[in-house]
């Protein structure tokens, strides 16, 4: 490419450095709230993420229990992890008998050990103000801060943080086709992020279209509503700080922040 052609494909970036600079990103504390309010919307049907630490149910996606304010799951490693770092600063809690089961369990869709007792427990354990702590790290940890460090990487704002995170709660962090980084890695195929010149809102775009496939393909996450009604109303509004006021819809349920 020529002197002419490299100047070009450096004004986006430019842009998108201003614009990064300029409005604050996910892990802005406001941001922060809007991002769990809206997961929340999407995995508790509630705009209240609070009340979801006690949350624990099986939802038949093949994942075993589903629980707390992330939909940490018993099938998938990090409920295992949650609970051991739970463990770990609080030896002896209502959880901590779980934890050989939760090793067995791992990867498959399994209560053995768990039933019938692990529900109240787990119920229980989220009184402890300790409990929720361990959600919020490893929330943070596992999903939130690998989203941000990756959108701001790709030169995105916050709206492509929270694309970005969504996606993370969702598939995981796997390099399959329908994990995370096989879903950026679709998206790159066909679009490029605002760090390597590219134009946000045609990256955004192509992202969200893998992320739609990435849910088709398994049963359980067919309903894409929190792509289609939520994200994409939010990128088709130009919106790309998450800016408030913000209204969307997830399962045909309407939700609002002012």
């Amino acid at each position: 490419m020529g002197v002419a052609g490299a100047s070009l494909a450096a004004v986006p970036l430019v842009r998108s450095q201003r614009a990064s600079a300029a409005a604050p990103g996910l892990d802005d504390p406001a941001k922060k709230e809007i991002a769990m309010r809206l997961v929340s919307s999407a995995e508790n049907s509630s705009l209240d993420w609070k009340a979801q630490y006690r949350y624990i149910e099986d939802i038949g996606d093949g994942r075993g229990y589903t629980a707390g304010i992330i939909g940490f799951c018993s099938g998938t490693g990090d409920m295992l992890e949650l609970v051991g770092l739970y463990t770990d600063r609080v030896p002896g809690n209502v959880l901590a008998g779980y934890l050989p089961a939760l090793r067995e369990v791992d990867g498959t869709d399994s209560h053995d050990g768990l039933d019938p007792d692990f529900p109240a427990d787990w119920r229980r354990a989220a009184q402890d103000t300790a409990f929720q702590q361990a959600q919020d790290d490893e929330r943070d940890r596992v999903y939130f801060d690998p989203a941000v460090r990756q959108g701001r990487t790709d030169g995105l704002r916050a709206l492509g943080q929270f694309a970005y995170y969504d996606a993370l709660v969702m598939h995981g962090d796997g390099d399959d086709p329908t994990g995370f980084r096989g879903i950026r890695a679709r998206a790159l195929r066909s679009a490029e992020p605002p760090a390597q010149g590219g134009d946000e809102t045609a990256y955004l775009n192509a992202f969200l279209d893998a992320r739609v496939w990435a849910m088709e393909q398994e049963e359980a996450h067919s309903d894409t509503s929190r792509v289609e009604t939520a994200q994409r109303v939010f990128l088709r509004n130009g919106n790309l700080d998450l800016d408030t006021p913000l209204d969307w819809k997830v399962y045909g349920d309407s939700y609002h922040i002012g």
